[in-house]
């Protein structure tokens, strides 16, 4: 039976069974809607319909009449299931990146959609890949507080641990940026929040997190503190230290397992330490 989590007046959440040292307890897919109180099926909008497991694409696909098909980013883990999950429910498929749309426009920074009675801003925050997207939450029903309630952030940002950079396609002065926006959303700069209540964040992994601005601004310091653990190695080291060499000194602590992904946010803050350089 499919353990359901209601995760706010507009979301509810299945997560899929697909554990990892990546995907934590699984990948969380969420399901949108402005009637799930209605004694008819609820119209929904799917975010994220996850690994092709059949068992869960089915589960998503009962939650009520599946209108739209949202996606984060690119990677299988949050989109492998898309195109059997277009078949179970005929919803077109919508990511920014083409190649992940099926019957459906690639998604644009900034559009509104409205749809199973929700209004969702698309938010581009690329960092953690090229294409990586979030989903602010405009509840009807606090509009005159500001409207955002919830956003989605897929692996932007987690609901514990911290975010690997997909180097090279994903790049760390675009994630800063990307998590500068998310603060600043958080605190209620950029569209509002919910008459100064918190923003919740429905992370790709993980659990719910209270508020936005406060998560954000601690990936921001942890980000901050990693490049001056990284800078720091390289002068140490001397020369022109390999990523595998700085990944030993920073993340020695980080298991085996984990070590590749190390690897890689090394070079996302090699490659920015090289551009702040040059940039001088």
């Amino acid at each position: 039976m499919a353990d359901w989590q209601r995760t706010g007046p507009l979301s509810r959440t299945l997560r899929a069974a697909n554990p990892g040292p990546m995907t934590l307890d699984g990948t969380n897919s969420y399901v949108l809607s402005a009637f799930f109180d209605s004694a008819a099926p609820a119209p929904v909008v799917v975010v994220d319909p996850g690994p092709l497991i059949e068992a869960h694409l089915e589960a998503l696909a009962a939650a009520g009449t599946v209108e739209l098909i949202l996606v984060t980013h690119r990677h299988a883990d949050h989109t492998e299931g898309s195109a059997r999950f277009r078949e179970l429910t005929g919803a077109p498929v919508r990511a920014a990146h083409p190649d992940f749309c099926h019957g459906g426009a690639p998604l644009r920074g900034g559009e509104l959609i409205r749809a199973a009675g929700v209004e969702i801003e698309v938010l581009a925050t690329p960092g953690h890949t090229s294409d990586s997207v979030c989903f602010a939450l405009l509840d009807p029903g606090l509009k005159h507080d500001g409207g955002t309630s919830q956003v989605l952030t897929g692996d932007t940002v987690l609901g514990q641990g911290s975010t690997v950079l997909d180097y090279p396609d994903g790049r760390l002065a675009d994630y800063l940026d990307s998590l500068e926006t998310l603060h600043v959303l958080g605190g209620g700069v950029l569209g509002g929040t919910a008459g100064g209540r918190p923003v919740a964040v429905l992370p790709g992994h993980g659990p719910v997190l209270p508020d936005l601005a406060a998560i954000a601004a601690a990936y921001q310091a942890h980000r901050r503190e990693r490049l001056a653990q990284v800078r720091a190695a390289v002068e140490h080291l001397g020369g022109e230290p390999s990523a595998g060499a700085v990944a030993a000194v920073v993340y020695g602590d980080v298991p085996a397992n984990l070590q590749g992904a190390a690897q890689l946010s090394v070079q996302a803050q090699l490659d920015y330490l090289r551009g702040a350089t040059s940039a001088r």
